[in-house]
């Protein structure tokens, strides 16, 4: 055996013991960062080490420090497992090391992204000829399908970014409602747009259609961008798509969806209606790792026009073996990248259109089971419309209900965070994860129960 296969079947064990032991450990991390650096050692040897030996030294040194985050009693954060088929994929995407760019250079990529691509469109129900880039994540999905509409938009007033930048052009108004997820201003932040002028939103964080009106209105003429939302962080509602659609095209702005987990309800026939009008859009944001469950770094932004995709984000070199149909390279912003596609073609491939459908419903139905079950507690009140994976609750006044959650964190069975919704303190549950089961509900709510029962009036 050699130093490769040694190392690479150490890690393999290392990854087959931590995944069996998610079942039943303690979720939050048991030791601090000090504690883990003093174990990995603080100074870089003079000489090489054995490459099995370095891989049991990390795996050793670090387990006591991992949060149990693949762990179907994990619901903090919006963030999912790894569906096995694709965690899988996962492996093989760092063993076949393919420079995912080009045709030219990986045909294999190439074909694996074009029909991931595809099936992505046909069960979100988007337009089956737009373009589709996989990211890092739902932030840079957002950045990628923004960078299209400002381009764009200003390309219709006449004006060329790539040529001019923006010095000296019109002003692009960006406009998106109150309770919009924050990677969207970090998006516009980065494409030099600023903070977007802001519409009202109801209990529930859904836009008002006739404030959007209001709003495009006083900002005059002009190119605009209004950015809506399928998901909200806290409560998981949907924006009112065919009326706020309606209104930005009125105002010939490009609308664009940020749907970072909730644009994965379009794949469920009992949840589909939450997305009605959403295919409308211009364009769509969503995270694979969240509610599909891929691993980590894997965005998707989805542009209904693929000529202004890949007009913001394309390049040309001379070094580059480029195809006339275009490459993965024309799609987002980053030149050396994962294959990202490997993985969500493995999951799609492994769940088939039923298995989609019924993951998300799945979700759906453990966060009503986590309504229930936090209404049945003594001074336990659930905040929001539970129309999707979301749950908010208190548990009296902001202080009793952080020493629930505090408390609740020290108890170990599962991980849910705290946020502040409407001015208020919340337990905020995010049901994301393929392998939550009704066992770790029950388990979840014991806990819950148990934190509230600890805590006085």
């Amino acid at each position: 055996m050699d130093a490769r296969e040694a190392a690479l079947l150490r890690a393999h064990e290392h990854a087959v013991r931590w995944l069996a032991s998610l079942s039943e450990r303690r979720i939050p991390a048991r030791a601090s960062v000090d504690e883990i650096v003093r174990a990995l050692g603080t100074e870089l040897p003079d000489t090489p080490g054995t490459p099995a030996d370095v891989v049991d030294l990390l795996a050793t040194a670090c387990e006591p420090g991992l949060t149990a985050f693949p762990s179907g009693r994990f619901y903090g954060f919006v963030v999912g497992g790894t569906e096995p088929a694709a965690l899988a994929a996962d492996w093989l995407v760092s063993a076949w090391d393919q420079n995912s760019v080009m045709r030219a250079a990986s045909p294999a990529y190439a074909a694996v992204e074009e029909v991931a691509g595809a099936w992505l469109l046909d069960l979100l129900g988007l337009p089956d000829d737009s373009g589709v880039g996989f990211t890092t994540g739902a932030t840079m999905a957002n950045f990628t399908c923004l960078a299209a509409a400002r381009d764009e938009v200003l390309r219709r007033a006449g004006w060329s970014v790539a040529r001019d930048g923006l010095a000296g052009g019109p002003r692009v108004r960006a406009v998106a409602g109150q309770d919009r997820h924050m990677a969207v201003d970090l998006a516009l932040r980065y494409l030099g747009l600023g903070a977007p002028a802001l519409v009202a939103a109801d209990g529930q964080g859904r836009m008002d259609p006739q404030d959007l009106r209001r709003v495009l209105a006083a900002g005059g003429q002009g190119p605009a961008v209004v950015v809506l939302q399928a998901g909200d962080i806290h409560s998981g509602a949907f924006d009112p798509f065919p009326e706020a659609v309606r209104a930005a095209r009125e105002a010939g702005a490009w609308v664009h969806v940020d749907g970072a987990f909730g644009l994965w309800a379009a794949a469920s026939p009992r949840h589909e209606h939450l997305t009605e009008g959403c295919a409308s859009a211009d364009s769509w944001a969503t995270d694979a790792h969240k509610t599909l469950n891929v691993p980590y770094d894997c965005g998707l932004a989805v542009v209904r026009d693929p000529s202004a995709l890949r007009a913001a984000m394309g390049l040309r070199g001379d070094y580059l073996i480029q195809h006339e149909h275009g490459d993965p390279v024309d799609t987002v912003p980053e030149l050396s990248r994962r294959g990202r596609a490997f993985t969500v073609w493995a999951a799609l491939r492994s769940l088939g259109r039923s298995g989609v459908a019924d993951l998300v419903d799945r979700l759906c139905r453990h966060a009503r089971a986590f309504a229930g079950g936090i209404a049945a507690i003594d001074g336990g009140r659930v905040l929001n419309d539970v129309v999707f994976t979301q749950v908010c609750a208190e548990f009296g006044d902001d202080e009793r209900t952080e020493r629930v959650l505090t408390r609740l964190l020290d108890d170990g069975t599962t991980w849910i965070s705290g946020s502040t919704w409407h001015g208020r303190r919340v337990m905020r549950i995010s049901v994301s994860n393929w392998s939550t089961d009704d066992d770790d509900v029950t388990r979840a709510l014991d806990a819950i129960r148990r934190a509230a029962a600890g805590v006085s009036g």
